[in-house]
């Protein structure tokens, strides 16, 4: 990522932020809606898991200019979800989702530059929750 698209995100954030609470709802109901399977995986309150999600978006995103200090946090969530049962295929749903609730919430201000931001944000801490999570799927090396 480059200082700009961090400044980017980052910028876009502070106006999220505000209204996070619709904005987690909006997310939700828009993750439900491209993939209903995913429901069943959400067995608290929704609103204290929208809370999560939007902290846990909050330290990311904050933490972008220094990405390695929360790297071991990311992985461990990573981990998580793969007890939680959260198929593979549903991160990219998750991407779009997010994208959609940052669309709608940052209206104009969602810029093509934007928008490729927290594209590239969303990969890259998915990328890392992704290869943390199938760590225990590599094939360990033969004592020689």
């Amino acid at each position: 990522m480059t200082p700009q698209q961090i400044d980017l995100v980052q910028s876009s954030w502070e106006k999220v932020k505000p209204i996070s609470e619709q904005a987690a709802e909006l997310f939700y109901g828009r993750l439900f809606e491209l993939d209903p399977s995913l429901k069943p995986l959400f067995k608290g309150d929704m609103k204290e898991q929208g809370k999560k999600l939007m902290a846990t978006l909050n330290l990311a995103v904050t933490s972008l200019t220094k990405l390695e200090d929360i790297l071991p946090a990311v992985q461990d969530l990573g981990r998580r979800h793969v007890k939680y049962g959260v198929p593979d295929e549903s991160y990219q749903t998750v991407g779009e989702a997010l994208l959609w609730t940052l669309q709608q919430g940052l209206a104009e201000a969602f810029t093509d530059d934007v928008k490729q931001a927290w594209t590239i944000t969303y990969v890259t801490l998915s990328n890392v929750m992704l290869d943390a999570a199938h760590e225990s799927d590599a094939p360990t090396p033969a004592a020689g």
